[in-house]
């Protein structure tokens, strides 16, 4: 009964699948256990009406093989903070794992699926920003490398928009 009356309460936008007990001390955000992000690419010259805000659009062609191969640099651990934003103060700790990286094509739309510990502030679109200058030769793949080695973001960095971007889930 939980599950609809939130739901009734949200917008069509926002689901809850599934309601349990926890604990008093519960944070929604400090006991989550993981989370998946997906982000979407339209990659084709013109952006289709019902895609608008769903993903965002890079007209020019990417390399599917480059976008993927770079993306599998990211599974690990690593010092992410070279693709973080500043909140307005440092992160404590900006180590995160990210379990799987998933890239698929179909058609002009490209998914990529996310699913780690946990994500610094803009951490995803930072990632799929330099995924996209790779795929489109605007950098090489060592530059990923290096920052991962680093942690400092050491080149310009590039954000994705924020539209295409969906956190698809939470685990507890």
């Amino acid at each position: 009964r939980w599950t609809g009356a939130l739901n009734s309460l949200l917008p069509p936008t926002i689901r809850v699948l599934r309601c349990r007990y926890v604990p008093k001390d519960f944070h929604a955000r400090f006991s989550a256990k993981g989370k998946i992000y997906r982000y979407r690419i339209w990659s084709a010259a013109v952006l289709p009406p019902l895609e608008h805000g769903h993903a965002w659009h890079v007209a020019a062609p990417l390399d599917f093989e480059v976008l993927k191969a770079a993306a599998n640099y990211f599974v690990g651990t690593h010092d992410f903070a070279g693709f973080a934003a500043n909140r307005g103060k440092p992160e404590n700790n900006t180590f995160r794992t990210i379990n799987s990286v998933q890239v698929h094509r179909n058609g002009p739309c490209v998914t990529i699926e996310f699913e780690g510990d946990g994500f610094l502030y803009k951490m995803v679109r930072l990632i799929v920003g330099s995924l996209v200058r790779c795929a489109l030769g605007k950098s090489p793949i060592e530059e990923i490398i290096d920052r991962l080695a680093s942690g400092r973001s050491g080149h310009a960095r590039f954000a994705a928009a924020a539209t295409g971007l969906f956190l698809v889930r939470v685990r507890y």
